[in-house]
């Protein structure tokens, strides 16, 4: 009897953007996904990591997540849940109720495990699945975010060595995984990680320890694991070009340049050591994204101007949460100073959330390196502020050591100091 599953991940629950809730397209999301694992008859739904937007996620997010679990549950009883953490969430927030969640059918790896002594569980990290029978049809490694602090410190002087140290990680949980596999049984890999060659968008997608200075290889995972679930890019895409080793990414986009994804679940069938037959499932898009130019990079202001004039009218009583959300850009000769002030003037009575305005005008050379000079600080990478410090303050570059040490204390500020 074939096993079917469902792939997704990144949900960011509680996110915002450009100060927008998203609460109302997370509902949607997750009310078409329990009718959809539903429709696919699933035997099991793998999270790959970032539940959550935040380590301290607000009461909304975390209501939203539990009532999607029991929901899921009585529509579909038999139905298995492995959830792993990701960079985004607090691994130890998401543990806390393993033992109740259990009793449910779900399984959480929110950090990686350890026993009393402080080593790694490795034996927890392997998950069976049961199919529609009840019969153990495969054997799941569930890899959380995998943290510096998770790694031996002799491993953290370089980018290969943080690589070699995952690498055995997942080599010493897949181990564990097949001395338990029978025959007829399948293997699966879960992870939240940056694989080599992955593509990411720019706009919502910060980088991690295991991000490009080491990304992992698609090549660590060998040919007996029929599937591997991953997480963390928020576009849909194969890695390696392996068919079986997929990003599902994110259900909605969580940036304006992540418009144009095509934002899915995958089901995967699996069945007698057959290649696995993945289908990707477009998730329905419920708030619009508009863009102004539409065709082109930029307009001047006049255009622009009359592209806003000509969206349509705000329904009444239509509230914010149900605005499509709008970026424009313009360029002109010169800088204009009341330029937000002649775009909010255009927008009244129509029917969309001025989300972002960029002025594209070019503008006299700055003085700033091209990787701090931008329109917002929020486009300004705190690595690339280090590191243009390190280079001022010390003449050369910082050893992958220092770096490596930097995006730990950036991982945990970021965090809320929550590991």
């Amino acid at each position: 009897m074939p096993l079917r599953l469902l792939h997704t991940s990144d949900w960011h629950l509680g996110h915002t953007l450009h100060d927008r809730e998203r609460d109302q397209e997370h509902h949607a999301f997750l009310e078409w996904l329990v009718a959809h694992a539903v429709a696919e008859r699933a035997d099991a739904v793998l999270i790959a990591g970032d539940i959550f937007d935040s380590a301290n996620p607000s009461a909304r997010a975390q209501a939203a997540y539990y009532s999607f679990l029991r929901r899921l549950r009585v529509a579909l009883p038999s139905v298995a849940v492995v959830v792993t953490g990701g960079n985004h969430d607090s691994g130890h927030r998401l543990d806390a109720p393993r033992s109740l969640l259990e009793e449910l059918g779900v399984r959480v790896v929110g950090a990686v495990p350890r026993d009393a002594t402080g080593a790694i569980d490795v034996g927890r990290l392997v998950v069976p699945l049961t199919d529609a029978s009840g019969a153990v049809a495969a054997w799941v490694v569930a890899m959380p975010f995998i943290r510096l602090q998770d790694l031996p410190s002799a491993a953290l002087g370089s980018a290969d060595g943080v690589v070699q140290a995952v690498r055995a990680l997942y080599d010493e949980a897949l181990t564990c995984a097949r001395a338990a596999r029978q025959p007829g049984q399948a293997l699966i890999a879960m992870g939240h990680a940056w694989f080599e060659a992955a593509q990411a968008s720019s706009g919502s997608e910060r980088k991690v320890q295991l991000g490009n200075e080491a990304a992992l290889p698609a090549t660590m995972f060998a040919d007996d694991v029929d599937y591997v679930a991953l997480g963390h890019l928020h576009l849909a895409q194969r890695v390696g070009g392996r068919d079986h080793v997929r990003y599902c990414g994110s259900p909605i986009p969580l940036a304006l340049d992540e418009r144009t994804y095509t934002h899915q679940v995958l089901s995967v069938e699996l069945a007698g050591g057959s290649p696995a037959i993945v289908r990707s499932h477009p998730i329905p898009r419920t708030v619009p994204f508009w863009r102004i130019p539409q065709e082109r990079t930029a307009a001047s202001l006049a255009e622009v101007l009359a592209e806003l004039q000509a969206l349509p009218p705000r329904v009444p009583n239509q509230g914010l949460s149900d605005l499509p959300f709008l970026d424009v850009v313009v360029t002109d000769t010169v800088r204009i100073p009341n330029l937000r002030a002649q775009i909010d003037e255009a927008l009244v009575g129509r029917g969309a959330h001025l989300a972002r305005l960029l002025d594209a005008t070019p503008r006299p050379p700055s003085r700033l390196p091209a990787h701090l000079a931008k329109d917002s600080l929020a486009e300004v990478e705190p690595e690339a502020i280090f590191l243009d410090y390190w280079e001022r303050e010390r003449g050369g570059p910082p050893t992958e050591a220092v770096l490596s040490r930097f995006r730990q204390v950036l991982d945990l500020a970021r965090n809320g100091g929550a590991p």
